[in-house]
């Protein structure tokens, strides 16, 4: 009975985390739209229900009008242009509405059957605390770009709410690592502990950087590779009389490169120090996908910033995006099976 009871509990899990990662990817899309400050509201409830007659239209158009993206950027729209990156923007937050409810039923319904192990409590509620901090994050984020003068958001904030993501995907999965995977599936040591954590931390420090680079568009700023723009180590880097923002974009994208090949690194080390185990078993997993994710990877970055003017480079951002979000996967479920037999 137990163990059908852990099933359920796991499958659960499994889900959220398939959701929370389909919201992130809801959340790029809305980016490369741009649809992210096309509702100018937040209603936790009833920004459930979008405009339903042709007034209420008119009265979020009008909203949206009063904000410096539309006045510098999107003067053109009509009202068919407006409803096209509206719906990107309410998909997003209505999908995020049903993650709650995803967490919140299922928790109510094990818990008045009691089948919520106490230990598990204590986990379940960083959760909900996580997911509804992530709610507010995001409307302060929205926030940065509602004024006259900033066409985006704040990529400092953009990259915050991006990674807290992350974090309660991460999170999410772990829980359901815990619940899901018995002793005896365990192998012994693949690696030394550190390596993996390592890796992980790394892993993480690289997606802020990528989220900076998205939110500040930094890889308009050397579109070539491997150099960047004719030179291994940008001039604006340390010349004097550089533009600042210039050489923020650069220094962001320098850091987002290196921390690539950092990691490349890192997963070949992986690759070679495969330590015993049983034959097989999480060989693929353990060993050789975390290189193959890292190589496919470095060469979507690659073709993003090479083809950044482009318009068909959303494709390469987003599965950009979704690789990343695996490699944390499969990863954490490393660091999840070492932990267990160190």
């Amino acid at each position: 009975m137990k163990d059908k009871v852990d099933r359920r509990l796991a499958i659960w899990l499994y889900c959220g985390a398939a959701g929370i990662l389909i919201q992130i990817l809801l959340g790029g899309i809305t980016r490369l739209t741009g649809s992210g400050l096309s509702i100018t509201e937040w209603k936790p409830l009833l920004g459930a229900i979008p405009p339903l007659n042709a007034a209420e239209w008119e009265h979020s158009f009008h909203q949206y009008k009063q904000i410096a993206q539309y006045k510098i950027v999107n003067t053109h729209f009509n009202l068919e242009d407006y409803k096209a990156i509206y719906f990107w923007e309410w998909l997003h937050r209505n999908w995020a509405r049903m993650l709650g409810l995803l967490f919140i039923i299922p928790y109510l319904l094990f818990s008045l059957k009691n089948e919520i192990p106490k230990k598990l409590h204590l986990h379940l509620i960083v959760l909900f605390v996580l997911g509804t901090l992530q709610g507010f994050m995001g409307w302060i984020m929205v926030k940065s770009g509602l004024n006259d003068t900033d066409i985006t958001v704040s990529d400092l904030r953009l990259a915050i709410h991006f990674l807290a993501a992350v974090v309660l995907f991460a999170y999410t999965l772990w829980v359901a690592f815990w619940i899901s995977i018995p002793n005896y599936l365990m192998l012994p040591p693949l690696h030394s502990k550190q390596t993996p954590f390592l890796l992980l931390i790394v892993i993480i420090l690289q997606l802020f950087f990528g989220a900076l680079m998205a939110g500040s568009k930094a890889a308009l700023s050397a579109p070539t590779w491997p150099d960047m723009n004719g030179s291994l180590l940008p001039t604006a880097l340390y010349e004097t009389g550089a533009d600042p923002h210039w050489r923020y974009l650069l220094v962001v994208q320098f850091i987002h490169r290196l921390l690539a090949y950092l990691i490349l690194a890192f997963t070949i080390i992986l690759y070679y120090r495969k330590g015993k185990q049983r034959p097989q078993q999480f060989s693929f997993v353990t060993t050789k996908l975390p290189l193959l994710l890292t190589s496919v990877q470095l060469a979507l970055g690659i073709c993003s910033v090479i083809y950044s003017f482009e318009p068909f480079v959303r494709n390469f951002a987003l599965l950009h995006q979704l690789v990343a979000l695996l490699l944390v996967s499969n990863v954490l479920l490393i660091c999840y099976l070492n932990q267990k037999n160190n």
